[in-house]
């Protein structure tokens, strides 16, 4: 197992340990035998993989195993292969090709979700690529998320554009992407407060950075990327769904994979809402953000090599 994949299935152990551990106890009898089918539905389910997979799963294991014996990796090769199916057509990278420049990444979320330091990795790998990278730090209710970018701005060369606590941020958001403009910046990454996606007097201040972004350059943000957090399981669901309403979600980042046996939600997420998943957050590292490969995703849940 080359070192990437090592890194994804360390990231993803609790997520795995839960379905291994599960699959393990769902089989006690010699057979898959209607019984235990059921107790394997009620199992995936429970991991948070949805309903929809969960009896796609079952449904091909009643086709090619019923009332045969199956160890647990067999199972679990079905399952891999079943998840990967349905995440492969949500695996896409942000696509930069023949882009304005400065191309504008508008990051939202709730709190606590890891935005601001998804933006200081995020800034690391595309100044890593050779890009110029502008931040733009329109969470101005928080001097914290402000100081954090900062040092992230400096740690990896990227201007930071603030402005006086409790700023407009619609207006910052403004300031900044001129300022990218005039030093020939190829990206500019805004990073915006957290909010929860039922308050709508906040979800309107995002409607508004949109707006006035637009104002400046007609076609951004060119990208609008939801930080989801993975422990909150299926919760991410109505956030996601939020979030597209009001603002035009184009991709996903799901973060702190590693800190959650939740990890299967990224499967109800992309049949609902087919929103393609650009990183996915395995570790605290600078560089545990990872690009999202289906494949890969899918095996390391499933827990093989």
């Amino acid at each position: 197992m080359n070192g990437l994949l090592a890194r994804l299935k360390t990231g993803l152990a609790r997520s795995s340990r839960n379905l291994t551990d599960g699959i393990a106890g769902v089989l006690t009898r010699r057979k898959l035998d209607d019984a235990t089918l059921e107790e394997l539905e009620e199992l995936l389910i429970a991991a948070d993989l949805g309903t929809r997979l969960s009896a796609q799963v079952v449904e091909r294991l009643r086709q090619t195993r019923f009332d045969k014996a199956s160890s647990g990796e067999e199972i679990r090769g079905v399952l891999a292969e079943e998840i990967g199916r349905t995440l492969a057509p949500v695996e896409a990278p942000i696509d930069f090709t023949g882009a304005v420049r400065p191309f504008v990444i508008l990051v939202v979320g709730v709190n606590g979700g890891g935005k601001t330091t998804t933006i200081g990795k995020l800034a690391q790998r595309f100044r890593g690529e050779g890009k110029a990278v502008t931040l733009a730090a329109c969470d101005t209710f928080r001097a914290a998320a402000v100081e954090q970018l900062e040092i992230w701005g400096a740690r990896v060369g990227a201007p930071v554009i603030a402005g006086p606590p409790d700023a407009d941020p619609a207006g910052l958001a403004f300031d900044a992407l001129a300022a990218a403009r005039k030093s020939g910046a190829d990206l500019l990454l805004v990073d915006t407060a957290g909010r929860l996606h039922n308050k709508a007097h906040l979800m309107a201040e995002l409607e508004k950075i949109v707006r006035v972004l637009k104002k400046a350059d007609a076609t951004a943000p060119h990208a609008v990327l939801l930080v989801l957090d993975a422990t909150i399981g299926q919760n991410a669901l109505s956030q996601a769904q939020s979030f597209r309403d009001i603002v035009g979600v184009t991709g996903l980042v799901m973060t702190k994979l590693d800190g959650t046996a939740k990890g299967g939600v990224l499967v109800p997420l992309a049949e609902a809402f087919k929103l393609p998943v650009h990183f996915i957050g395995i570790g605290e590292g600078a560089d545990d953000l990872r690009s999202f490969v289906a494949v890969d995703f899918a095996r390391s849940l499933a827990g093989l090599d």
